[in-house]
């Protein structure tokens, strides 16, 4: 038996998509910007300065998950353009990022979902998570990254005379946490191979058992993996309504019940 779980009416999830957009990526920029311009990293605040940090890391997180869900048009839906629109715009400030070869690859990784020929999957070393965080960033951050990153940091450092530890420190440190935080709770535990805890189903994903808040805080929800899995069309701020409905196990308990004796 299905759930009962039923998504809100559009003009509901746009509302809503687009308030935390807008305030999960407007924080990003306007934090990113009053570290560059605005604050002067010291000795004596830096204890601040790393706030900072781990604050712009979390949301760098957010931003990625709003281009997320763009690609599977769960941010604005009904309104593909837009969907588009917003996505390559962050995604390319995140990092360089071209849209439509992420969302090739996204859509790719939910096809092949831990096995050969998924991008973000890596079936050399499917439990270890140096080498695969290796095999993914390489994956990902090619030269057009390179480039993107590179400029910025020329004009941040050369023109406009930031110091290097501020860039690194407020700008650097972010975007590789941020991308170590992503790839453990949103690819890692959900899709690497586990001996004591085998994959149930044919999505080869599994999702955490967090409570809301620490879900929230560790990936935007993107640690329900099997949930989105399941049902990809549900934004990442109705995860833990899919998953307190069941929406994994059901799925989990229709595989064993096809599945030969």
């Amino acid at each position: 038996m299905k759930p009962d779980f039923a998504l809100p009416p559009h003009a509901f999830q746009r509302a809503i998509g687009l308030a935390l957009a807008l305030a999960i990526g407007g924080s990003w920029l306007a934090i990113h910007a009053y570290a560059m311009f605005v604050f002067e990293l010291t000795w004596g605040n830096w204890p601040l300065a790393l706030m900072i940090a781990g604050v712009q890391c979390w949301l760098s997180v957010g931003v990625f998950i709003i281009c997320h869900d763009a690609m599977h048009g769960t941010l604005v839906p009904g309104r593909p353009k837009l969907n588009s629109a917003i996505g390559a715009v962050l995604l390319a400030l995140y990092a360089g990022f071209a849209w439509n070869r992420l969302r090739d690859a996204h859509f790719a990784h939910h096809r092949l979902a831990g096995r050969a020929g998924d991008p973000d999957f890596d079936e050399h070393h499917p439990d270890d998570f140096w080498r695969w965080y290796v095999t993914f960033f390489r994956r990902y951050f090619g030269w057009r990254s390179l480039l993107f990153v590179h400029t910025v940091v020329g004009i941040y450092w050369l023109l406009l005379g930031i110091p290097m530890a501020q860039i690194v420190l407020l700008y650097g440190l972010p975007a590789l946490g941020s991308s170590l935080q992503l790839f453990y709770f949103g690819t890692f535990l959900p899709h690497c191979h586990r001996e004591d805890k085998p994959f149930a189903d044919r999505h080869n994903a599994r999702s955490n058992d967090f409570g809301t808040l620490v879900s929230l805080a560790t990936c935007f929800h993107f640690g329900y993996h099997l949930e989105h899995h399941h049902r990809p069309d549900v934004p990442w701020w109705g995860l833990p309504a899919a998953k307190r409905a069941g929406v994994g196990e059901v799925e989990i308990a229709e595989f064993s019940a096809e599945a030969p004796a």
